[in-house]
């Protein structure tokens, strides 16, 4: 039975995004995985209040918006009207979505330098660095390319050699230039400041803090690490010079805040600005001792939330985290995500295809756990999981039983048998755990055990035989009114990851918002249900066709006749183009773009699927030359191994023309 507990007081954030560009199905899961965790605190009769906001600042977002030719702020703000649309579609429930570019995070911002440098823990140095002549502004590593120092090879970033993995500093390089204009950078010298994170205060609250039980393991562990490495804890370079789109360092004219220093104080401004609409008092909710202060992050940024952040607010008079909770990367069929070799997953084209973001939020739940694992998107088992789990095991108890109830007894429920339901109430308490340790595949098996016993129960009951004998009248009504408490039960362990499923539960049940303390109850003879409705739809195999069809997914037309940057000869030569003779070629089951075809090589074969069947019928294709990339990374799609690219041209007209060599040309030949 769910035992009382004392009402807690939350204040819970995910990772600010980027506003440079749309969320990516990387971002939903993690506010999916958060979500759960507060909609279960909220059906626990906790105070939640769940914030985010675009993380507005930096030189990305400048640049970009200079190319869009906008300014920063109508750039950031046109990514923020968009944003609505993905967290209303996957039913996440932020109470507010702000920005770092706001007046509440210039003012909290501002307060924290403040009272950090009070506290002696801000000071300047000159730093050597490279500077765009053209551009007028010091580069970060991204934006500066040279020839790597130790193999020689070109075109390499100010970090690190992709060719030889080689680390260095952007002024060991060789020939170095500048990406965003071309020029020769020049070093130059200017004065930055700096938070004190080696000093001493700060390295002993962080081995308290970050080995106390706020993280997890791994990360507690990866925190020692950064702890107690030779180097210690370098100092953070917390400023930046103009051009920069960020936050004004008060008493430094023409100094900006760096943007990883205003980022996170975002979460207070987000919370501020509810507060402000809602009444509360902010100040006084997070002086608190009773305030649980819980962040959602991915792995990539721990180094900043369990270093950076927690000792910025140690040493500003802030509440401190109370739980910084680290999730892995989503992968998409063993790979990471990647939109042009078909395993990147776009979340609006998720719902324009029709695809119900429940079942995403399921089958996500039903692989998260308390630990940093990365966790896999595979097309068939998703189709197996939503299928057999939410449609086979827990809807079908519903859609089995209502029917009779409605036909027979006039909506009337009549007493249920004893034991069944009991024990699925005895199961509320370690669900309930099972979800606030964010262990949530553990909650969902344990679910779907019950699911499968309710399932069995109903099997060995026959309704539909009751129904045809005569005398079997109570039976039958005791047996539907069983199953459909169960189904409730069922319904309230799901609530967090299906609340939209839920909510039609609850209608059709005739009850109001379940809440986690109803599983003690039951619903009692003669409670009238509504008449039931079909409550989720199966996934169908198309569905995921057309979520992975990559040729069905139109070019922006801004970009149709644009020409890409230019490329050098050596790039060019990394291509291997071969003439290849089209030797089979077959409609693909499912797909409404793709042509399955097998190419010859001149003595090898290929497979490769191309999104050309609007243009070309397969039987017209077979024996003609085309040319393939012959050396581009097998891609694993839904419906095979494609291992190579057909070219094609498109234009504004409609159309799809293969490339084809001229007469005289043999499989294997090469392009170039």
């Amino acid at each position: 039975m769910a035992s009382r507990v004392a009402a807690r007081k939350l204040f819970v954030t995910t990772a600010l995004p980027y506003a440079n560009g749309p969320f990516h199905i990387g971002h939903i899961m993690e506010y999916i995985q958060a979500d759960i965790w507060v909609r279960f605190q909220r059906m626990q009769g906790h105070e939640v209040h769940f914030v985010g906001a675009d993380d507005a600042h930096g030189a990305p977002i400048m640049l970009a918006a200079e190319k869009a030719g906008k300014t920063p702020e109508a750039f950031v703000e046109e990514i923020s009207r968009g944003r609505k649309q993905y967290l209303d579609g996957f039913h996440i429930s932020f109470d507010n979505w702000h920005s770092t570019h706001s007046p509440e995070n210039v003012e909290l911002s501002h307060d924290i330098y403040f009272k950090l440098k009070r506290a002696g823990l801000i000071y300047t140095k000159p730093v050597e660095q490279f500077f765009d002549p053209v551009k007028g502004m010091f580069l970060a590593d991204r934006y500066i390319k040279g020839e790597c120092p130790n193999c020689g090879a070109k075109d390499q970033y100010g970090d690190a050699c992709e060719n030889c993995s080689t680390v260095y500093a952007a002024t060991e390089l060789k020939n170095p230039y500048s990406v965003l204009s071309g020029a020769k950078p020049v070093l130059k010298s200017s004065e930055h400041f700096f938070f004190k994170l080696s000093a001493p205060e700060c390295v002993r609250f962080l081995r308290d803090w970050t080995q106390d039980g706020k993280l997890q393991p791994q990360v507690a562990n990866k925190a020692k690490e950064w702890l107690e490495g030779d180097a210690g804890l370098s100092d953070w370079d917390i400023s930046r010079d103009p051009p920069y789109f960020g936050i004004p360092i008060p008493d430094a004219p023409g100094k900006y805040f760096y943007v990883w220093l205003d980022a996170p104080i975002g979460y207070l401004a987000s919370f501020k600005n509810y507060c402000a609409r809602k009444g509360i008092d902010f100040h006084a909710f997070l002086k608190n001792p009773q305030t649980e202060q819980i962040h959602f992050i991915g792995k990539d940024i721990e180094y900043f939330h369990v270093l950076f952040w927690p000792a910025m607010l140690r040493y500003s008079d802030y509440k401190i985290p109370t739980n910084v909770y680290s999730h892995g990367h989503l992968t998409v069929m063993g790979e990471k995500m990647s939109k042009s070799r078909g395993t990147g997953i776009d979340p609006l084209r998720y719902l324009s295809v029709g695809m119900n973001p429940e079942w995403l939020r399921y089958y996500l739940a039903a692989k998260l756990n308390a630990n940093v694992e990365d966790i896999d998107f595979n097309p068939e088992d998703f189709i197996a999981r939503v299928n057999s789990d939410l449609v086979g095991k827990y809807v079908n108890i519903a859609s089995r039983c209502a029917v009779f109830i409605n036909r027979k007894f006039g909506g009337t429920l009549g007493d249920s048998a004893g034991g069944l339901p009991g024990e699925f109430q005895g199961r509320a308490g370690e669900i309930a755990a099972l979800y606030e340790q964010r262990e949530f595949g553990k909650a969902l098996r344990e679910v779907m055990r019950l699911a499968d016993v309710a399932n069995q129960y109903v099997d060995e009951k026959k309704p539909w035989e009751l129904s045809k004998q005569a005398g079997a009248e109570a039976e039958l009504r005791q047996v539907c009114s069983t199953a459909l408490n169960l189904f409730r039960l069922l319904t309230i362990y799901l609530k967090p990851v299906l609340p939209q499923v839920a909510a039609q539960a609850e209608r059709f049940l005739n009850v109001a918002a379940l809440r986690w303390s109803d599983a003690r109850e039951l619903l009692p003879a003669a409670h009238r249900i509504n008449e039931y409705r079909h409550l989720l739809g199966r996934v169908e195999q198309k569905q995921l066709a057309q979520l992975f069809d990559i040729a069905s997914a139109p070019l922006p037309a801004a970009k149709e006749h644009a020409v890409n940057d230019a490329i050098s000869i050596d790039d060019f030569n990394k291509l291997d183009l071969r003439v290849a003779r089209i030797a089979r070629a077959e409609r693909v089951d499912g797909a409404d773009k793709l042509l399955k075809l097998t190419l010859e090589l001149g003595g090898a074969t290929r497979t490769v699927f191309a999104g050309i069947k609007s243009a070309y019928a397969p039987e017209k294709l077979e024996g003609r030359l085309t040319v393939v990339v012959a050396n581009l990374q097998p891609r694993t799609m839904k419906f095979g191994v494609s291992e190579g690219m057909v070219l094609a041209a498109s234009g504004e007209g409609p159309g799809i023309f293969l490339v084809s060599p001229d007469a005289g040309a043999e499989p294997g030949m090469r392009v170039k």
